[in-house]
């Protein structure tokens, strides 16, 4: 027995010296891996000033349009102290204020677009069409079943989709949708949604084309779509949510592949080096995938300290590589950034966007 316990440790040390596999320092030992290649900023997003009495109600979007104007969508301020689990299910002891509004790159509010508050039922997911000069902004309600274009300063709106409070399956209603994904020459993709169970494809001036789906969990059928996505290739990624997947279509709606045994996917984005980061709700991770769908890393973990998360719902990266995160049950927007000398294969890429012209 002691000759094979120095022959083992013989062969790890010559493996070692090999560097095949990397020898861990001090400072490498134990851990959880909660935020993986970044850092994150603790206490990043600040409160709202002349609002004492009331906080933050469930953080369910972000994006950021620059390292210095990221949006951020909350369901709806909620009574300071928050009761336990205040805010899950929609409308859920909300205050119908400030549902939309604008950080700078310290996490301190710099706008709000409350004069359209009365809008909004609950505001799920805010996005901009990468191919469009005037930035444009577009949010998703999926409970008042419409989606709203508006310019980048919010002054006008531009465009209304859907029936305010109104459900339907047909050309010019929602049943509750929730995501939104663009092609070059404006064509756009909607995640339709809690209720209803397809994808709706629109011209750039909102007029429906077509739509695919059926409630069920063969190949095109969904339950619970909640996010939608394209690749260089114009395949678009559904994440079909309480069928634990994400689906892969052509652009006509034509089922090419499926990855299964997902937990709860809430949102992916295809990256510029065309890889599919998914963000899970079940786990409270980030993970990553090739397009064929091989799990390559992940990191995250649950809990309610500042590295915790509880339903990571939409993330988003800025043009410097910090990383955001609507983490919705915690009822904060988080910021990352990146460790210095961070493996840069687990880090996530700049969001996709077709060069130019190209194939429109």
């Amino acid at each position: 027995m002691k000759f094979r316990m120095i022959w083992a440790g013989a062969i790890i040390l010559a493996v070692l010296g090999m560097g095949l596999i990397p020898e861990a320092s001090a400072a490498e030992k134990g851990g959880e891996d909660e935020t993986g290649p970044y850092d994150i900023v603790p206490n990043w997003l600040k409160p709202f000033p002349n609002h004492p009495s009331w906080t933050f109600g469930p953080i369910y979007g972000v994006f950021a349009e620059s390292p210095s104007r990221i949006f951020v969508l909350q369901g709806g301020e909620l009574p300071d102290p928050r009761p336990k689990d205040a805010g899950r299910g929609p409308n859920a002891g909300h205050k119908a204020q400030n549902f939309v509004f604008i950080l700078n790159r310290n996490g301190e509010l710099i706008e709000t677009w409350a004069q359209w508050d009365k809008l909004f039922s609950r505001t799920h997911k805010v996005t901009m069409n990468p191919y469009d000069p005037q930035k444009h902004v577009w949010i998703i309600d999926d409970v008042g079943q419409q989606i709203f274009e508006f310019t980048n300063d919010g002054k006008e709106l531009v465009m209304t989709l859907g029936e305010k409070g109104v459900g339907g399956s047909d050309e010019t209603h929602f049943g509750r949708p929730t995501d939104i994904a663009f092609l070059p020459d404006g064509t756009f993709f909607v995640s339709d949604g809690y209720v209803n169970t397809r994808v709706v494809k629109f011209d750039k001036n909102g007029k429906f084309l077509m739509a695919w789906g059926s409630k069920g969990a063969g190949p095109g059928e969904f339950n619970l779509v909640h996010c939608v996505a394209i690749d260089a290739n114009r395949r678009v990624y559904v994440v079909d949510r309480d069928n634990h997947r994400v689906q892969i279509f052509d652009e006509t709606g034509k089922f090419l592949d499926e990855w299964r045994n997902l937990r709860s996917p809430t949102h992916i984005e295809i990256s510029q080096d065309q890889f599919a980061w998914v963000s899970d709700s079940a786990n409270n991770r980030m993970l990553k995938y090739d397009l064929a769908g091989k799990l390559l890393t992940y990191w995250g973990i649950a809990g309610q300290d500042a590295a915790g998360l509880d339903d990571p719902h939409q993330f988003s990266v800025d043009s410097e590589g910090n990383l955001y995160i609507a983490d919705a049950y915690n009822y904060q927007v988080k910021k990352f950034t990146p460790k210095p000398n961070a493996d840069r294969d687990r880090l996530l890429g700049q969001p996709f966007v077709f060069v130019t012209g190209h194939d429109e």
